[in-house]
């Protein structure tokens, strides 16, 4: 027991010490800053100033829309670019800039809604298509109702989406309650689709997510850090909960999951928090920025 005690008070001791280096802090929004109530807890807001202050800037990166994410960004008052739709989507408020934007081709869209449409899919999935930062979506089912509520967005219903495909899609998502339903999905559509082609995730356990093939958080936080702010990766600290924030947490040179991320996300992870309904962020924060 000593010796696992003295073990694990080095290793807490080197991961505070590699802390000390961050300049950078970047944060997923569902599940790591924001849980049920769809809201900041004063505890994460305060923590995040609190490391502003001593000069540490903080972004955002999430699966969510540009403009559903702009509350967040804006509540924490972060000056720098926003990484939406898991950095398929880079932009800055403060100037309207779009730093980047990568798109799923017409032609895997295509194949995608063909695929979602077979006769033993139609019925157990919403489908969403993000284009130009609005939800076009074949219809208004219960799940994209409750997926709009949250994320305080109007979705527009077009019957058939192959409609809107006059502009190519950010992202695309099919929503279906049963999770078995979406691990068979991304099983089978990463057997059709190559990384170089697509890029697939699961963001929560029933959403499936499709996005440009050089797109994932870990390339967003990558061209903020290095390209946009002249950083290293030694110089950057991610937390985040679900599968969409793998990369980002392994380019970091300190990656922190959050304690309601499932066991392979949290076994990447150099450290693990508290739950999102416990401010775990903001533990986090204050263990090694504070």
């Amino acid at each position: 027991m000593e010796k696992a005690s003295t073990t694990h008070l080095a290793s807490t001791g080197n991961q505070i010490m590699a802390a000390r280096d961050i300049k950078l802090l970047v944060l997923d929004i569902d599940g790591t800053i924001a849980g049920k109530s769809n809201n900041l807890s004063e505890a994460v807001k305060q923590a995040i100033f609190a490391v502003q202050a001593q000069g540490i800037q903080v972004a955002i990166a999430t699966g969510r829309m540009y403009c559903s994410a702009l509350r967040f960004h804006q509540e924490i008052n972060s000056v720098l670019p926003l990484l939406a739709y898991q950095g398929a989507w880079i932009q800055d408020p403060a100037t309207q800039k779009i730093h980047r934007h990568l798109v799923v081709s017409r032609e895997i869209a295509h194949q995608l809604i063909d695929y979602f449409e077979q006769p033993q899919l139609r019925s157990l999935l919403s489908v969403h298509f993000y284009i130009n930062d609005q939800l076009y979506v074949r219809e208004l089912t219960r799940e994209t109702q409750i997926y709009a509520e949250r994320s305080g967005i109007n979705p527009i219903p077009v019957g058939d989406l192959r409609r809107v495909l006059t502009n190519e899609p950010t992202k695309v998502l099919a929503l279906c309650d049963d999770t078995n339903v979406i691990n068979e999905l991304l099983g089978n559509l990463r057997r059709q689709y190559t990384p170089a082609e697509l890029y697939l995730t699961t963001s929560v356990a029933t959403f499936f997510e499709a996005t440009n093939a050089s797109v994932n958080k870990g390339y967003a936080v990558r061209y903020l850090a290095e390209e946009l702010l002249g950083l290293e990766k030694a110089n950057v600290m991610t937390i985040g909960d679900n599968f969409n924030d793998l990369e980002m947490l392994e380019y970091a040179g300190f990656g922190i999951a959050m304690g309601n991320a499932p066991a392979k996300v949290q076994a990447i992870a150099q450290w693990v928090a508290p739950t999102v309904e416990e401010d775990g962020a903001a533990v986090a924060i204050e263990k090694f920025l504070l």
